[in-house]
């Protein structure tokens, strides 16, 4: 069953919106999949920066340990397991010897020990370790719950160092492939920490210099201590100009395969509608050829017929007049083959033109004068050589037949009377002399969106009431493919009405 094209254009287009659509909604699901992990690296960048910077303080205190006592941080469970314990150990020694604890004269080691419980921290052992099994969320939970331990000991003997913590911020960020500018602020509030805007104090603040948030600015917050009061956090502008920047390289290569797909169909829709107007024209073309060619075989054989069979042949005059009739026929018929062979021909690579110096005063006039005898209208035709000697270098024969087929069309386009000026030139243009041969003609004339197709194969131009108009759509695809092969151009200018102006340039 063979579709209408219409049909398989539908077709088409629905399944290039399916793919378009597909493509938008992957691409859609992309984006927030990014966006999310990117909102997650820049907290995980908060964290790892705090842990970091928390390994700085402690090496401060260990080059302090070596040259004045001892410290020690642990957190774990207690003895029954049942609560989370943090605690911190700093030793002071003020003398110059420690034996065992005591100190000799009135040298003293003194201890000071804090143990705290943290009740929002506190897990049950077996509870805590069946949370660790069900899933790896929780066990993040408990890294950060263990670091939050580890601030509590340690922030005793030592506060947060604001400007290092906004140091390895930056360069974690960069280490992540994450440009942003961000304001940074060391935040302290008794607040709960769901609730950002109840943060009033703000101990310290930091980020990129001179970045002032915009309106539109969103923030990110790590609570580092384990009463949950302290709080890094980040302010920078919406993330999704970043995440279509990192996008780009998909967001090009699938935009160039959309573009690819849609010329693809374009393609494929033009070349159906394409080759549905020429199996069109095609018929049309057989339709019209076949009558060309009965025609004149069917005068031909009539006055065989008349001199064969009718005793035509003994008065002279009639059978030269019948005579001249079969030859009249038979050479519009040769004419007419010759045309459509030389259409064959110029697809052929042993095709070559037979170039000599083609007198225009010669060629020309007896052109016009065959066209005059054969209209079936008044024909006037104005011939304009300058100079008068004007030759081209070309096949005679087909330079014959590029005129009379430009001829032919300005006899036949015109209404009443056929009124029609051909101008040579010689011209010059980039150090090349060519011959310019102009037909210009007062007849129909042709639409403009009819004149990019006339010179296509078997293209024939719509011509209203003029029924009379005989032809097969071969002329002018003729004259462009000659003009051509004399390495030429040709060109036509055209208002429906006013006429038509045909330039060939050899």
């Amino acid at each position: 069953m063979k579709l209408p094209s219409k049909y398989i254009a539908l077709l088409v287009v629905l399944s290039l919106a399916g793919i378009f659509a597909y493509q938008a909604y992957w691409l859609t699901g992309l984006y927030r999949t990014m966006r999310t992990d990117l909102e997650r690296n820049i907290t995980e960048a908060m964290r790892i920066s705090d842990y970091n910077e928390m390994l700085v303080r402690i090496e401060r205190l260990q080059e302090r340990n070596r040259e004045h006592g001892e410290v020690s941080i642990s957190t774990g469970f207690d003895e029954q397991g049942k609560q989370f314990v943090r605690s911190s150990t700093v030793l002071h020694q003020v003398s110059d010897t420690v034996i065992e604890g005591f100190t000799a004269r009135n040298d003293t080691l003194q201890r000071i020990e804090t143990d705290t419980v943290c009740p929002s921290a506190m897990l049950h052992a077996k509870e805590g370790f069946d949370m660790l099994l069900r899933n790896q969320r929780t066990m993040t939970g408990m890294a950060i719950y263990l670091q939050r331990g580890l601030h509590s000991g340690l922030d005793i003997l030592t506060s947060p160092d604001f400007n290092v913590y906004d140091s390895l911020l930056n360069d974690r960020l960069r280490e992540m492939n994450i440009p942003i500018r961000y304001r940074l602020q060391y935040l302290y509030s008794g607040y709960d920490i769901q609730d950002c805007w109840l943060y009033t104090d703000t101990l310290a603040t930091g980020g990129t210099p001179g970045y002032v948030p915009g309106p539109d600015a969103v923030s990110y917050q790590y609570a580092f201590s384990s009463s949950e009061h302290d709080v890094y956090r980040l302010t920078t502008e919406p993330l999704g100009g970043l995440v279509l920047r990192q996008m780009a390289g998909i967001l090009t290569t699938s935009l160039v395969i959309l573009l690819i797909l849609g010329f693809s169909f374009w393609y494929l829709i033009r070349t159906i509608l394409r080759q549905k107007t020429l199996e069109e024209m095609k018929s049309d073309f057989t339709n019209n050829i076949t009558h060309e060619l009965k025609t004149p075989i069917a005068v031909a054989y009539a006055a065989t017929d008349a001199l064969l069979n009718f005793h035509q042949a003994d008065d002279p005059s009639k059978r030269e007049r019948y005579l001249r009739i079969c030859q009249e026929q038979l050479g519009r018929l040769g004419g007419l083959v010759e045309q459509i062979l030389s259409m064959s021909m110029e697809r052929r690579k042993t095709f070559r033109l037979h170039l000599e110096e083609v007198w225009l005063t010669d060629l020309l006039p007896s052109l016009v004068e065959l066209h005059k005898l054969k209209a079936d209208k008044p024909v006037h035709v104005a011939l304009d050589i300058v100079p008068e000697d004007l030759t081209v270098t070309a096949d005679r024969t087909h330079l014959a037949n590029i005129v009379s087929n430009l001829l032919d069309n300005a006899v036949k386009y015109s209404r009443d009377r056929a009124d029609i000026t051909v101008r040579c030139r010689r011209t010059e243009a980039d150090g090349r002399t060519r011959t310019e041969i102009t037909v210009t003609d007062h007849g129909i004339g042709i639409a403009r969106d009819r004149l990019p197709h006339v010179f296509d194969k078997f293209y024939r131009v719509p011509t209203g009431n003029l029924h009379e108009v005989k032809g097969y759509g071969l002329g002018l695809f003729y004259v462009k493919t000659m003009v051509e092969k004399h390495g030429g151009s040709v060109e036509v200018k055209s208002e429906p009405g006013k006429g038509s102006e045909f330039m060939i340039r050899i």
